[in-house]
């Protein structure tokens, strides 16, 4: 059996500790969905010990100098506190041993505010990246020479790989083991975590519900959730605007100002974000089409190319899934 792949996860006082807990959780259950133990998983700071973190929390660490770099074949970064990164960047220990492992590891990224540290080790210079919503204008004027991805999820850019806030860190881990160990054991993972789903990295950082429940006006809150429980249903303004009791004409109106756009458009928007999903699953066109309420395929194609600017079929190569990929019969 091949010895168990190295993954590193860099902490430091402050850290947020669902940025460590969740990358850990994820490797460390593909070690048991597959019934083998493919990875080891290290916690590390500068010099080791308890790591207090921004939460009530404290992680035990190893220190970095017990792990070689040339060990390391994954290496992510977390994010936290701000005042805690500025420590861990002017360590110059922390430094030259994240650079060298980096170099060295088949992949390498971070969670969250963990992207200002690869930035200020000069790792994001001509790079996608992805980071938290609220610190991505300070990450391109820190990194100009990096192209910040404010929507994503999570980015992966060749070898490095980096995720938005918090959960997404989850996400990109399970990402990485079905690049390595396919679709099948990433979702079983997702089932064993207690996952509504794999999100794809794609997906805006801004869930189109939650954007729209979060300054929605009674009773538009409760009609958002019943839109997306109803997506196969027809969903035209009648409709909607007899379920909130409202005339038509009133109920456009009161909805476009709370929301922001059309009921067409929202109604548009949540059909074809649930498209991409089942797009990556491997559904075919005219199942999705049944099930977000498209009356063909063809319907639905125009709907999406005209939204996104490429076909689902191109869509479903770049983002189908990963079983159908070479990489993960390697890896095994």
């Amino acid at each position: 059996m091949p010895k168990p792949r190295t993954v590193a996860i860099l902490t430091f006082p402050g850290c947020q500790v669902l940025d460590v807990s969740g990358p850990a959780m994820v490797f460390e259950a593909g070690n048991h969905a597959s019934g083998k133990t493919h990875y080891s998983v290290h916690i590390l700071s500068s010099k080791g010990g308890t790591i207090q973190t921004n939460s009530a929390v404290a992680l035990v660490s190893k220190p970095l100098k017990g792990l070689p770099p040339r060990a390391i074949d994954t290496l992510l970064i977390a994010g936290g506190d701000a005042s805690g990164l500025r420590m861990l960047v002017a360590d110059s220990s922390v430094r030259k041993w994240v650079v060298s492992a980096s170099t060295k590891a088949r992949r390498y990224g971070s969670v969250c505010t963990g992207t200002f540290a690869l930035a200020h080790f000069g790792l994001l210079a001509g790079k996608r990246a992805a980071t938290h919503w609220s610190v991505c204008s300070e990450l391109a004027e820190l990194c100009p020479e990096a192209h910040v991805d404010a929507n994503a999820l999570f980015v992966n850019d060749g070898r490095l790989w980096t995720s938005a806030g918090v959960t997404t860190g989850i996400d990109m881990s399970l990402a990485m083991v079905a690049s390595d160990l396919g679709d099948t054991v990433a979702n079983a993972i997702a089932k064993r975590l207690v996952l509504y789903a794999r999100r794809p990295g794609y997906q805006s950082q801004f869930s189109p519900v939650l954007s729209a429940q979060s300054h929605a006006e009674a009773p538009f809150a409760d009609l958002i959730d019943w839109i997306r429980e109803n997506l196969d249903a027809p969903l035209e303004v009648p409709r909607l605007a007899a379920r909130v009791s409202m005339s038509e004409r009133t109920f456009q109106r009161n909805f476009t100002r709370s929301i922001g756009v059309s009921p067409a458009r929202f109604v548009e928007t949540l059909r074809l974000d649930q498209t991409r999903v089942y797009l990556a699953a491997g559904m075919t066109l005219k199942e999705i089409a049944a099930k977000v309420g498209y009356l063909t395929g063809a319907q639905l194609s125009k709907a999406f190319d005209r939204r996104f600017g490429v076909t689902p079929v191109l869509f479903r190569e770049l983002h189908g899934s990963n079983d159908r990929r070479k990489s993960a019969a390697a890896f095994r």
